[in-house]
């Protein structure tokens, strides 16, 4: 079983507040993952946040390719939460056999740090999932960069702009 390990940082002038707010926010997520991918949430949900029960899944989660192909099915599952500074999502999923993914945001100068922090196991085609992991999350790092280097105001517009 082969385990890819991958790291990601990204520095913004948005406060650690902001920087939070939009990594634990379900439109967040969404527009960080789209066009690449669509994930399904149930539609009450708008932020995982500290009420959020550790170690049980809290809920389901599908992944879609391009936002029609279905590719994966996740039971979205929290480890670890540090309020305002770190997660531990360690889901499992269909593709896997092992899957962490670790958030940190962290100040840094005049702004934020954000890192993400991937192991992960596929089950097959270890070279090519771990290919498109590393792309996906070079997209959603650009979006993160792109929408927290956003005026406040421009950041207002953009997370009005509902994301599928």
């Amino acid at each position: 079983m082969e385990t890819v390990r991958l790291s990601f940082a990204t520095r913004v002038p948005a406060s650690l507040q902001d920087a939070w707010s939009w990594s634990t926010s379900i439109r967040g997520l969404k527009a960080e993952m789209w066009p690449i991918l669509k994930i399904t949430f149930p539609k009450d949900m708008t932020h995982i946040g500290k009420e959020t029960t550790l170690r049980k899944p809290l809920c389901r989660c599908q992944f879609l390719l391009l936002g029609l192909f279905p590719i994966d099915m996740s039971k979205l599952t929290f480890t670890e939460i540090e309020p305002g500074h770190r997660f531990v999502e360690q889901s499992p999923l269909l593709s896997m056999r092992f899957w962490r993914h670790e958030r940190v945001v962290t100040p840094s100068g005049d702004g934020t740090c954000v890192t993400d922090n991937l192991e992960f196991s596929p089950r097959v085609a270890a070279p090519v999932v771990g290919w498109f992991v590393k792309k996906f999350f070079e997209h959603r790092h650009k979006v993160l960069s792109r929408t927290l280097n956003a005026s406040p105001a421009e950041r207002a517009t953009r997370e009005g702009v509902r994301t599928p």
